[in-house]
């Protein structure tokens, strides 16, 4: 490749594609949110004033004695001692607790966190879900105050177990039913006798609190890659989890979600959730180990004295395959590509995942499956490989002309550049030949990008010296965060950068010496902008890098040396000069301007002399 003054545009154009995007990627959805922080305050604002009466205290919140009375029907269950049952699948258990008759915490089996330990996910003091019912004149009271009956759990012939809890009182009942059936679903029947009574305005007003404890060694790039994702009248949506907000939902409402970086907690309605809101607040200080905390309201509505409402929890996660089977668009939560960039997300969906995949059959390294995926992609871009190499050579068989056109013109750069366009014309040779085809690859790198930020599979995975391919690894520690670059050293990302560095070295080998500083050391800029854009980065991906570079040098030296030949582009090239040339229309106005320049750069050598 001739790193002439157009190849220096391409390697600006890819360096700033690269800031762009890893930029953009972090400061989108902040950017998002206050636009729609500002529209929502607008809309609430214009909305008319609604006169509501207050809200009933809920009479649970009283003293011991008190409260029996107040609970009304429900008395007996106002107080009493709270009694947790476990129930487990392969991959997931869950503990039930009396108290509001719901889950109090969950473990995923095959993932650990960074204390070793099971992850662990809505089982904070703040996960919860509740309701208000009625249960005497004039008073509520929270569902999850009240000490259930039952938690019974039952066994059934398709391997699903059943755990039932039940407030029960004359001609009224509450009734809550998990099912955990295998996989990460824990589906929840809400039952409800006498609805018209314990329920206000015949509506289920639920609320849903969930917290996301830190689950990556890198809190901060943990927090960039969270949402709170939510999917309305069929519609997935999802907002960022870095700065506080609400999101206002006037139309059904299937799911909402609280997702990390690899694993989510999603409430599910069956039926759909009329309508509801989601409040969520991002940590004020980087102290806390919590990435996100949300509550959800949700309204459903309840026409008959008798309700059933069918609901859902997923914990889990966020695996495409394992989501996409559920068939409600939760396979949107896995971050593939988004933002302007989202059209990757396609590359990954049905190229990068299905190839991973498949060589995870034959390989159960998680480094050398990378390896493989690597060799496929560079396989796959070849023929736009091929191109650049050729168009490279193409430009080494002109050099002694161009050096002839330098020498000839001296520090006239404008001249130069027309003669350059002139004989780039008449020999057949695309002078951006070289750099489009890199330009083309960006779409790929992007797609990974994504891919091995958000690919669940490759959490925990170890490979040399990287302990867990989905997140960076360091070899020094600084103790202190250095701008730019963090409070570490990537090794992986070393590599990445030497071999971009022999890359640009060994073009520049090949390459006339260009006589301007700033295009001399110009190709040696982009590994510099790596190290800082890559340090931070899933030690999977610098090491996808790696490899890659690896392949670029071998095949730059056995396609410039054994494959190309020299001799025959030179006589293609004498063969060109001597057609007949035809300029399209964007040749004839880059001459035109580069003419108009010329005059304009005569004329004012004039006006000084």
């Amino acid at each position: 490749m001739n790193f002439d003054r157009n190849t220096v545009i391409g390697f600006v154009v890819l360096a700033l594609l690269f800031f762009g995007y890893f930029y953009f990627n972090n400061q989108q959805q902040v950017a998002y949110q206050k636009q729609r922080a500002k529209q929502d305050s607008i809309a609430k604002a214009n909305q008319p004033k609604i006169t509501t009466t207050p809200q009933r205290t809920d009479s649970l919140g009283t003293d011991s004695i008190q409260r029996p009375a107040i609970a009304g029907d429900f008395g007996a269950y106002s107080t009493g001692t709270e009694q947790t049952t476990v129930v487990e699948n392969d991959v997931i258990k869950v503990t039930f607790s009396n108290k509001g008759g719901q889950p109090k915490s969950v473990e995923l089996k095959n993932f650990k966190a960074p204390d070793s330990n099971n992850v662990k996910l809505a089982s904070s003091s703040f996960d919860k879900i509740d309701y208000t019912i009625i249960p005497a004149p004039n008073t509520t009271a929270s569902i999850s105050s009240f000490y259930f009956t039952g938690g019974q759990v039952t066994k059934n012939a398709d391997n699903s177990t059943v755990i039932t809890y039940e407030l029960p009182s004359a001609g009224k009942t509450i009734r809550h039913q998990f099912i955990l059936k295998p996989g990460y679903m824990l589906d929840f029947n809400l039952e409800i006798t006498g609805a018209d009574q314990l329920l206000s305005n015949n509506t289920l007003n639920l609320t849903w609190q969930n917290k996301a404890i830190q689950l990556q060694k890198d809190l901060k790039y943990e927090r960039q890659q969270s949402q709170v994702s939510y999917r309305v009248d069929g519609e997935y949506d999802h907002s960022s989890a870095m700065s506080s907000n609400t999101e206002e939902f006037k139309k059904p409402v299937n799911w909402v979600s609280v997702k990390q970086q690899f694993f989510n907690t999603t409430l599910i309605a069956k039926n759909n959730f009329t309508s509801g809101s989601i409040d969520w607040t991002a940590p004020a200080t980087t102290d806390s180990n919590t990435v996100v905390q949300a509550i959800a309201n949700l309204k459903v509505h309840v026409p008959s004295a008798n309700a059933s409402i069918p609901l859902s929890i997923y914990y889990g996660p966020t695996d495409y395959k394992i989501l996409k089977a559920y068939g409600n668009d939760m396979e949107d939560m896995v971050n593939l590509g988004s933002g302007i960039f989202s059209f990757v997300k396609y590359i990954n969906r049905w190229v990068i995942l299905p190839v991973f995949d498949f060589f995870t059959k034959f390989a159960h390294n998680y480094g050398i499956v990378i390896l493989l995926l690597t060799l496929f992609i560079r396989l796959l871009i070849s023929p736009l490989t091929y191109s650049s190499y050729l168009s490279g050579a193409k430009m080494k068989v002109l050099r002694p002309e161009i050096e002839q056109l330098k020498a000839k013109y001296g520090s006239d750069q404008q001249q130069i550049s027309m003669e350059q366009m002139k004989l780039f014309r008449e020999a057949g040779v695309n002078p951006l030949g070289g750099c489009i085809p890199g330009l083309l690859q960006v779409p790929i790198f992007f797609a990974l990008y994504s891919f091995f930020n958000s690919n669940v599979a490759l959490r925990g995975k170890n490979f040399l010296w990287a302990d867990d391919l989905s997140q960076y690894d360091s070899i020094i520690h600084f103790g202190f965060n250095m701008p730019l670059l963090g409070n570490h050293l990537s090794l992986f990302t070393i590599t990445a950068v030497a071999t971009s560095f022999l890359i640009s070295i060994y073009s520049m080998s090949m390459t006339p010496d260009q006589g301007n500083p700033v295009l001399k050391y110009m190709p040696y800029f982009f590994p510099i902008v790596l190290l800082f854009v890559f340090n931070g980065l899933p030690s999977g991906l610098t090491w996808y890098y790696t490899i890659s570079n690896i392949i670029t040098l071998t095949l730059q030296f056995i396609i410039q040396n054994y494959i190309i030949d020299h001799d025959k582009i030179l006589a293609k090239i004498e063969v060109n000069r001597k057609k007949p040339k035809t300029k399209t229309k964007w040749a004839e106005r880059l001459e035109q301007m580069q003419e108009q320049q010329k005059k304009m750069q005569d004329m004012q050598k004039k006006n000084k002399n």
